[in-house]
């Protein structure tokens, strides 16, 4: 099996996910307790979150490229990001990295395409909203993706994800208002959700909702085992 590296931390709560998830998927594989050799590098949070809030991006990826060298100095044949928002400066980290990073916009789009969906709602953190490092990469498959405009309605999701689920906290009024939003943007004509932020699938679940629900921690997970086992 290839050795995969996991750069988490952001946050912790949902790299607990992709540990989980790739474990089991690869038990599943051989029937067994046989377990995928996988390293973790856990960045800290509250660091990313200062340098996002002081729009010190590059110090992000200064970050996420010391995680992944010593990774790759460890024995990893590639790395992930455990995160959406971390791919805002992807280009800056592989270039500088031998290994290749695993993309998790890459897998979303392939999933979307194999349900043969054309047009999907995307919500994330603010940056992977307004901005296109994401949503852009997916539509390059030919695929609609339609975001939230309201600054209110961004601010209030970001918020949600950062005071909330970045700390564990399930708030049921939260959740109301974020299916509520999901709800709306199907009324527009979205055929399924991209939960473009690692935190969310701690809230939003399948049976929320009467369309497609596309966890990114869940396929990029996937992705992740596909490397691992060789596919």
């Amino acid at each position: 099996m290839n050795v995969l590296g996991l750069i988490g931390g952001t946050s912790w709560h949902s790299t607990i996910d992709y540990y989980s998830m790739i474990n089991q998927s690869v038990n599943n594989h051989f029937g067994n307790n046989t377990n995928p050799p996988l390293l973790v590098y856990t960045l800290n949070q509250a660091e990313v979150h200062r340098f996002q809030k002081e729009n010190k991006w590059d110090s992000i990826a200064h970050m996420l490229v010391n995680a992944g060298l010593n990774l790759n100095k460890a024995g990893a044949n590639a790395v992930l990001f455990c995160a959406n928002t971390p791919h805002k400066v992807f280009d800056a980290v592989q270039q500088n990295l031998d290994v290749p990073v695993i993309h998790i916009a890459d897998a979303t789009a392939n999933e979307i395409r194999e349900k043969g969906l054309k047009k999907v709602f995307f919500i994330g953190t603010k940056y992977s909203m307004e901005e296109t490092f994401i949503t852009k990469r997916i539509e390059e498959n030919g695929i609609e993706i339609i975001v939230p405009k309201e600054q209110e309605v961004i601010g209030e999701l970001h918020r949600i994800i950062h005071e909330e689920l970045t700390y564990g906290k399930i708030v049921e009024q939260s959740k109301e208002y974020v299916l509520n939003i999901i709800k709306s943007s199907i009324d527009q004509g979205a055929e399924g959700v991209v939960l473009g932020c690692t935190e969310f699938p701690l809230m939003i679940f399948p049976e929320d909702l009467d369309v497609p629900i596309f966890n990114t921690t869940e396929i990029h997970s996937k992705a992740g085992v596909d490397f691992i086992l060789k596919n």
